[in-house]
């Protein structure tokens, strides 16, 4: 059987690279450097650029690994965008600000590369899971200037769209038994005081202190059965978004645990691909 096909060019080509450095930064004590990396899928389009939306995998500031979502994260770049993921340092390397610093390098660092890549650096969106939820919304909403540290400081870090899965958003709130379990816990691991003792230190390092009318729209999911991150804190962020006047939309996952399979469904993933596409396209 032989078919002749004639194809109308819609789409752009698209390529995916693993492992690109993004900066450098000191590690062992301070006595040696390693690079941070970020993995890239791009289109090879000499028409337009495209809007880039930049993924941060959670794991408990504890651990984390730039290639787990691929899979996801290619439908998404289908739709019509970049998409990096991004590799930040984790709570034995250092304390919070750290790994905000280093989402914000590698945000700039591709803004820098906008031409290579195709990005249209006035169009970017962030986006991440748990502890990466963190870390996407305080990109999104803490615009401190002393958080961009390092190289390709010409270039803003500021993101115009963000879309965070069972994010920790008042860390102060967190139902801990006791101080002793709290100074154990995950959370006080990354802001390097417990956070039961610290309270108000701690809540200014949260998304809930940065809310203004100025944030970027938000659209955040949450399971209603999270026992890990409790639903309350994807709800507080919504409800000071909203007093605030801004953007902002949240998908209550009903009965689903933190990290659940139901957050791996096409309906879902779709509805984050509407969202950055009326955020983020014209």
């Amino acid at each position: 059987m032989k078919i002749n096909l004639d194809l109308k060019i819609e789409k752009p080509s698209y390529f995916t690279i693993t492992d690109i450095t993004y900066a450098q930064v000191d590690a062992w004590f301070g006595h040696t450097t390693r690079d941070l990396k970020l993995n890239l899928i791009y289109p090879q389009s000499r028409s337009k650029k495209v809007p880039c939306i930049v993924w941060i995998c959670g794991g408990g500031w504890i651990r984390m690994d730039k290639s787990a979502h691929l899979a996801y994260l290619a439908k998404l770049a289908l739709n019509g965008f970049a998409v990096a993921s991004v590799e930040y340092r984790t709570s034995n390397e250092g304390a919070y600000p750290m790994p905000l610093e280093d989402v914000k390098a590698a945000i700039r660092y591709l803004k820098a590369h906008a031409e290579r890549y195709c990005l249209d650096e006035n169009k970017f969106g962030v986006a991440g899971e748990s502890a990466g939820g963190y870390l996407a919304a305080m990109c999104a909403l803490n615009n401190d200037k002393s958080l961009d540290v390092g190289n390709y400081l010409d270039y803003s870090s500021e993101v115009q769209a963000c879309c965070p899965f069972y994010p920790p958003t008042d860390l102060a709130t967190f139902p801990y038994k006791s101080a002793l379990e709290a100074g154990a816990s995950m959370e006080s691991l990354m802001l390097g005081m417990n956070v039961v003792l610290n309270k108000e230190k701690a809540q200014k390092c949260c998304p809930v202190s940065f809310v203004t009318p100025s944030a970027p729209p938000f659209m955040i999911f949450h399971g209603t059965n999270d026992s890990t991150v409790p639903f309350s804190q994807g709800k507080v962020l919504y409800d000071l978004l909203i007093k605030n006047g801004c953007d902002a939309t949240l998908v209550a996952v009903n009965g689903a645990e933190h990290a659940d399979i139901f957050f791996a469904q096409d309906e879902l993933w779709n509805m984050v691909a509407e969202f950055f596409k009326k955020t983020l396209v014209d």
